[in-house]
């Protein structure tokens, strides 16, 4: 690899990917090549200098380090070491960087797998919103030994603003689980007392602003309380409750393996899962205040 100028590839061109792989197109010296199976995804890299793969192996050919963004861990899995997949030919990238949400398990088995192959990997996975991904100012959490992380971190810097060596393979998946389940369960809670607050004779609007200037305070508050729960707008291709689902389910299956019992987590999926199984499967997320408002059973 050329250690000075890699040639980047970038594989899932989705919400998130999308963003992503057009702020490194921008900001990156060295070639890029992407690869996305809908052909509509590569819109958002027009005005780039960005290449269109044909295929994952076309990226493997092509790209020193390949970063993935892919819907969860089987995907990742299947791009990875599958029969077509980055390392099923005679050329393959020295590095796979791991940009979506996994389990804890999946990253440790992939990187494993993928240093039998000669292959480093890191997990990367990344949080903030759809607008922080445009912008290049995502907080990512990296899992990597710290040699790798050091080569990485410039290039992650293309992304996010805010780039976190949380220790070895693995833990960035940690992280990115606590704060994803965190904001869920935060994003519940503020949705069950600005209903409450409402019926109660508060206005919506006046909750938030008094909150927001006391210790109530949260990101969730002044961002999906603020452009979501207040004005009731849950729009299509943004996070629906299935993925909060898939993530609290990785975030739950953590925990068993760790032998802690977590109850408020239970209960999100089981507020989230009536979200979708009541007519936002799809929404946007936040939807979960319309299971509350109506009083739907979450049991």
């Amino acid at each position: 690899m050329n250690q000075t100028v890699p040639v980047i590839g970038f594989i899932g061109l989705g919400v998130m990917g999308g963003a992503m792989c057009r702020n490194i197109a921008l900001k990156h010296e060295g070639d890029v090549i992407a690869f996305d199976m809908q052909p509509a995804a590569f819109d958002i890299l027009k005005d780039t200098k960005a290449k269109k793969a044909k295929s994952v192996a076309g990226v493997a050919e092509a790209a020193d380090i390949v970063f993935l963004s892919l819907p969860g861990g089987p995907q990742v899995e299947e791009v990875c070491l599958g029969e077509n997949g980055l390392t099923s030919g005679d050329t393959t990238p020295s590095i796979i960087v791991d940009l979506s949400t996994t389990t804890v398990d999946t990253a440790r088995s992939v990187a494993s797998r993928l240093k039998d192959v000669g292959v480093s990997f890191s997990d990367a996975p990344v949080a903030r919103t759809r607008e922080a991904a445009q912008r290049g100012e995502l907080s990512i959490m990296v899992g990597a030994d710290p040699e790798l992380f050091a080569l990485l971190d410039p290039l992650l810097h293309y992304m996010g603003s805010d780039v976190t060596h949380c220790g070895e393979v693995g833990c960035g998946q940690v992280v990115k689980l606590a704060n994803n389940a965190l904001v869920f369960e935060n994003t519940m809670a503020l949705a069950e007392m600005m209903v409450v607050s409402e019926r109660a004779g508060v206005n919506p609007e006046v909750l938030l602003d008094a909150v927001s200037k006391g210790s109530g305070d949260s990101f969730a508050l002044r961002n999906h309380g603020r452009k979501s729960l207040l004005p009731r707008e849950f729009p299509e291709k943004s996070f629906p409750p299935e993925y909060a689902l898939k993530d609290l389910g990785y975030m739950l299956e953590l925990a068993s393996q760790m032998g802690v019992s977590t109850h408020v987590t239970q209960l999100a999926e089981r507020y989230y899962r009536a979200t979708a199984e009541n007519g936002w499967k799809g929404r946007y997320y936040p939807a979960v205040i319309e299971v509350i408002d109506r009083n739907i059973s979450i049991e």
